[in-house]
């Protein structure tokens, strides 16, 4: 996904520009940090205090330079405006986010409000589309017939969460002034792993067949998750 970020950021924004990025529910800070390594001003905000803890401790060691372009900020993605004002954004991260929250519109339409004009939004949710392949590919027949009715579903973490459908999100990002410029798939051969398997050998190969069905139809549509970019109008 990041190869996907990085081709839509180079594709909008001058080479060498140093963006105001702000990413919601950054986690441990991975993708934060790698932006504010490659030179952005990065805000990433998170309510978890572990996670807090952890992107902090990672952020101090650092170099100063580094430290100095990311800032991290206390909060959830429903509060953007408390903390920030109108178009104080190039690109907004709200990456596995949304599918915690009961109505994703209100966050998106805030997330939309700190973005500047021609700014980037990067969203990354659970493909509601495709809820029936996890359990069809691990033989869990049952399950898989439920998922075709439902956006909800157990996560393995264990908690009922909620996820997207393509054309629904689409006819949001264009409500809130922020159309779909690109979609990409993500976790496409990928999703049934365990979460402890270690990564094989020819890892350069398996990320570069993920990315090519991740933007080539018809495997894109049945990926766990989906990525799209809206471009603020």
């Amino acid at each position: 996904m990041a190869r996907q970020l990085d081709e839509q950021i180079a594709g909008r924004f001058p080479v060498g520009r140093r963006l105001r990025v702000l990413d919601v529910g950054m986690g441990h800070g991975t993708q934060a940090l790698r932006l504010a390594r490659a030179g952005h001003q990065v805000t990433g905000v998170e309510q978890d205090a572990t996670m807090i803890s952890v992107a902090r401790a990672a952020l101090g060691a650092e170099p100063e330079g580094i430290r100095e372009r990311m800032r991290i900020v206390e909060g959830d993605g429903r509060d953007t405006g408390v903390h920030f004002v109108p178009g104080s954004f190039d690109v907004v991260l709200c990456h596995a986010v949304l599918m915690y929250v009961r109505d994703p519109d209100p966050v998106l339409a805030g997330l939309a409000r700190v973005l500047a004009p021609g700014g980037l939004l990067s969203v990354l949710v659970r493909n509601g589309d495709a809820l029936a392949m996890r359990p069809g590919l691990a033989g869990d027949w049952a399950g898989a017939l439920a998922a075709f009715d439902t956006t909800a579903y157990r996560n393995r973490l264990g908690l009922d969460v909620r996820a997207d459908r393509l054309s629904e999100l689409t006819g949001t990002l264009a409500g809130i002034a922020a159309p779909l410029n690109a979609w990409y798939g993500v976790r496409i051969f990928t999703d049934t792993a365990a979460e402890d398997a270690g990564l094989p050998a020819d890892v350069e190969t398996l990320l570069a067949a993920e990315e090519r069905a991740g933007r080539t139809d018809p495997y894109r549509g049945v990926a766990a998750l989906l990525h799209l970019c809206g471009v603020r109008g």
